[in-house]
């Protein structure tokens, strides 16, 4: 089977990884005139507006991220309001700006490029407020189109070979990943930031779904093909990354799975043209799973995950206790969030203010591929620059034992500088967080499935981190790096990883008064 032949994501991580020689030689430029549109536009479906006036949850953010609902309880049911903050607080928009090309339209969630390449489908029984269905919701309008008219859960759950979270939930919500919208900057390396691009937005769907007192998960086991002709997609063009079911009923049964018809709904092209990029199809159809026994074969493995030994100096974790945390909602943070795009240099955040990072970010998701729970692909590396009562230096940070061991002490602002891409953010933010994973041990348990796995994980820990952050009154940004750069910087302890992601921590620059 495809998904067993790992040499296809050996071949992509390594074709886009960056270096100082393929940054120089990338002669890529930005064609403005052609630059994508932010959202799918379906011009004959009338919309279905959702209630924008929705009541906030009251739930201070930090116990939103690190708090789940249990999936064993029973008859959550969301109503319209409730699928409504949720669609929202996970993609709609929060804040714009005029630029000289026209208006940049910034959502709840941090996306590689403000370019959004990630869209929402809900597949949905009869709730309260809304027929059973298959929409497509538009961010624009705050508003669901539907694709298909009757109850197709059973379909979803045959896709996920009964995945049980999938089967119980009165509606699941779909990310797909829209190719050209991203790869119109970025290229071949547009696969891994659909990873990156799901998981923040993950992050803000599973909070906020844990706030309304909804169980949700993220499913990665599923079947490609019938989930993408269930959403109608363009498969050249657009794919399925994972699923969310949202909320339990008590049922004992599904509906049959219905007959779907193709579709060939309308929708405005993205650009004047498109450019293809190769690597991404074959990196997708080689993670695809192609039936429902493979879904149910994979899903069945168990991960290994080792555990470190500590060698060095080590800090314990201190986080914020409970009742010194800020208690804004994870609405209110939602909406004050952004990308920090200066940081400053001689600010210093506190050992707590890391640890309560830290702690919350790491706390288990809830996915089908993280057994046993609480489980994590990702190893997070850390250079601290300015964070009081620690030294600087490289860490490890040892999640069981909650735990920093020190690798290695000394100022690392210009190396910090050269590895996250020469740019000044990773220089001169307080701390670094580099996520590196043992790629050949995820890819001997999971194929290449286990690359989108990571990708994705390591997003939602970093969507996870943002929130953390801002909920502090800290500032936060994602980064790309040069990837065995990171991992030579790290080594010993990193020799045999892959570098997955970097998020830059800090405190904000303030702007200059007008």
């Amino acid at each position: 089977m495809k998904n067993h032949d790992v040499a296809a994501t050996w071949k992509y991580h390594d074709g886009t990884k960056h270096s100082p020689w393929s940054i120089r030689n990338n002669l890529h430029v930005l064609d403005w005139v052609n630059r994508p549109l932010p959202f799918k536009i379906y011009p004959t479906i009338e919309p279905l507006p959702l209630p924008r006036d929705v009541p906030q949850t009251g739930v201070a953010a930090l116990s939103a991220i690190s708090e789940s609902v249990p999936s064993s309880s029973t008859n959550s049911v969301p109503g319209l309001q409730d699928l409504a903050r949720i669609l929202y607080f996970s993609a709609g928009i929060t804040k714009q700006r005029e630029h000289p090309g026209g208006v940049i339209y910034f959502r709840a969630a941090a996306c590689t490029g403000a370019l959004y390449e990630i869209e929402l489908y809900v597949v949905t029984g009869d709730l309260p407020g809304l027929y059973a269905g298959v929409y497509h919701f538009n961010p624009a309008d705050v508003s669901l189109r539907l694709l298909r008219n009757g109850d197709f859960r059973g379909n979803l759950a045959q896709a996920t070979a009964m995945e049980p979270a999938v089967a119980r939930a009165p509606v699941t919500i779909v990310c797909t990943g829209t190719y050209w919208r991203n790869a119109w900057k970025y290229q071949a390396r547009t696969y891994r930031h659909f990873g990156w691009d799901s998981g923040t937005l993950l992050a803000n769907m599973l909070a906020v779904s844990a706030a309304s007192g909804l169980a949700a998960e993220i499913v990665l086991g599923f079947v490609d093909a019938e989930v993408n002709h269930l959403l109608d997609l363009d498969e050249r063009r657009e794919v399925s990354l994972c699923l969310v079911p949202i909320g339990r009923t008590a049922e004992s049964s599904l509906p049959s799975p219905k007959e779907t018809p193709v579709l060939g709904l309308e929708t405005i092209p993205l650009s004047q043209r498109e450019v293809e990029y190769p690597a991404m199809f074959e990196m997708h159809n080689a993670s695809s799973l192609e039936s429902e026994d493979e879904v149910a074969r994979w899903r069945g493995k168990q991960p290994f995950f080792p555990s470190f030994a500590q060698v060095g100096e080590a800090v314990r974790l201190q986080p914020l206790p409970r009742s010194e945390q800020p208690t804004d909602t994870i609405e209110q943070v939602i909406l004050r969030r952004g990308s920090t795009r200066a940081f400053d240099q001689a600010a210093s955040i506190t050992l707590a203010q890391l640890s309560t990072i830290l702690d919350c970010a790491t706390q288990g998701l809830s996915a089908d591929f993280l057994e046993p729970p609480g489980a994590q692909l990702n190893d997070l590396y850390l250079i601290v620059h300015s964070v009081q009562t620690l030294k600087a230096g490289s860490y490890f940070f040892h999640r069981e034992r909650k735990t920093l061991e020190l690798l290695k002490e000394g100022e690392f602002r210009a190396e910090a500088y050269h590895l996250g891409l020469d740019q000044e953010l990773a220089a001169d933010a307080c701390v670094d967080i580099f996520f590196l994973a043992d790629l050949k041990l995820i890819l001997e348990r999971y194929g290449n499935r286990g690359y989108r796995a990571v990708q994705s994980e390591a997003g939602a820990i970093g969507g996870r981190m943002y929130l953390s952050a801002y909920a502090q009154g800290l500032g936060a940004t994602g980064l790309t790096f040069f990837d065995d750069d990171v991992t030579n910087f790290f080594s010993p302890h990193a020799t045999g990883k892959s570098a997955i992601f970097l998020v830059a921590i800090g405190k904000p620059m303030k702007r200059k008064s007008q």
